[in-house]
């Protein structure tokens, strides 16, 4: 049996031994944290995390010169969050002079990166980009290269990424190692340049490539790699926030997520727990609501046995859609203050 089979639930108060967590269940850590330059926001799909990095994104420009969200999930919802068409260029969030959006458009990015290693030959640059749209994982490639941009660029003081589920963000965190490695086993077999040329000429078309344009591209871009992955592994410049609901699921792949961020070095120490079903003294109560409860009780519990040392966030359940800046700024405040501090003072306004 397990040790949370027996919980009995009176209401959501946590229990007594957890009432005394050391770190505050809030996200005011990293709004209070300047150095942070990569935020990323991420979980099991469906448990909320483009609201989540939205309202982040919100709380955040309220605190720094400029922040940009960019959504590296190929079915982008930012713009549906906002209720404001976004690009895969950087669009000003309406309401706000130093909050900025974009989608990350798979089929361009990819396209203008390969298309572009054919050089001004016309036969390689269309068999290119053939090639990347077919190549498995560039939607991962096309959000490490919208990274490297901005790392090259930094023209925002704190990026924040709203990511696509766990097992693409994960490729996509890999990505730094993976090319730096890649690259270094390619440029340490001899003359790049000379290989490159045999390479083209296969096809017919060698003298429209700059093979040593080319080497000294991949020396360029093996260095900035180098410096995104040190930067990625820098606690003061990185970090990733888990979003989970109180499911075995969910919490499963948190579990999961938080075990591989240790793996690449990157730092995580908030985990949002989304989608609370919370007791509404207004509203009596229903068998339905009372036994979605008690299994989220248990989860939460454990996620709370699991992560004793991270910042643990509640946020409720609404009974209406978080859509538009209005309403992302109003739910985004629950980040900001301890949900159970926030419950207090409802309850003390209701009884007024």
């Amino acid at each position: 049996m397990s040790k949370f089979d027996d919980i009995n639930i009176d209401d959501f108060d946590l229990d007594a031994d957890l009432v005394g967590e050391e770190l505050e269940g809030t996200l005011q850590n990293l709004v209070e944290q300047d150095s942070l330059q990569w935020i990323f926001v991420g979980g099991k799909g469906g448990v909320g995390k483009t609201t989540i990095s939205s309202c982040l994104a919100i709380q955040l420009s309220k605190h720094r010169e400029s922040v940009l969200i960019i959504s590296t999930d190929p079915a982008h919802n930012l713009s549906d969050a906002f209720d404001q068409k976004f690009s895969k260029d950087p669009t000003k969030v309406n309401g706000y002079q130093n909050l900025f959006a974009m989608e990350i458009d798979p089929n361009v990015e990819s396209e203008d990166f390969l298309g572009g290693l054919g050089g001004d030959n016309g036969t390689i640059k269309n068999l290119m980009k053939d090639v990347g749209s077919s190549l498995p994982g560039i939607d991962e490639i096309s959000s490490f290269l919208e990274i490297m941009k901005h790392v090259k660029q930094m023209k925002f003081s704190v990026v924040v990424f709203d990511t696509a589920p766990t097992g693409h963000t994960l490729r996509l965190l890999s990505f730094p190692s993976t090319l730096e490695n890649g690259l270094g086993k390619i440029m340490g077999m001899g003359n790049i340049g000379s290989m490159l040329t045999q390479v083209s000429n296969m096809f017919g078309a060698g003298a429209g490539i700059d093979a040593n344009g080319m080497e000294q591209k991949m020396n360029e871009s093996k260095q900035l790699i180098n410096n995104i992955a040190q930067q990625f592994k820098d606690p003061e410049k990185t970090t990733f926030v888990c979003v989970c609901i109180p499911e075995f699921l969910s919490v499963y792949e948190t579990e999961r997520l938080v075990q591989e961020l240790t793996k690449f070095e990157i730092d995580t120490h908030n985990v949002v727990v989304n989608q609370l079903v919370l007791k509404d003294s207004s509203c009596p109560e229903c068998e339905t609501c009372t036994a979605r409860m008690k299994i989220q009780k248990k989860y939460l519990n454990q996620i709370f046995d699991l992560y004793s040392l991270f910042h643990v966030v509640q946020m409720p359940l609404l009974g209406e859609e978080v859509r538009g800046p209005e309403a992302l700024e109003k739910f985004g405040k629950n980040l900001m203050t301890p949900y159970d501090k926030v419950y207090k003072k409802d309850a003390l306004a209701k009884d007024q």
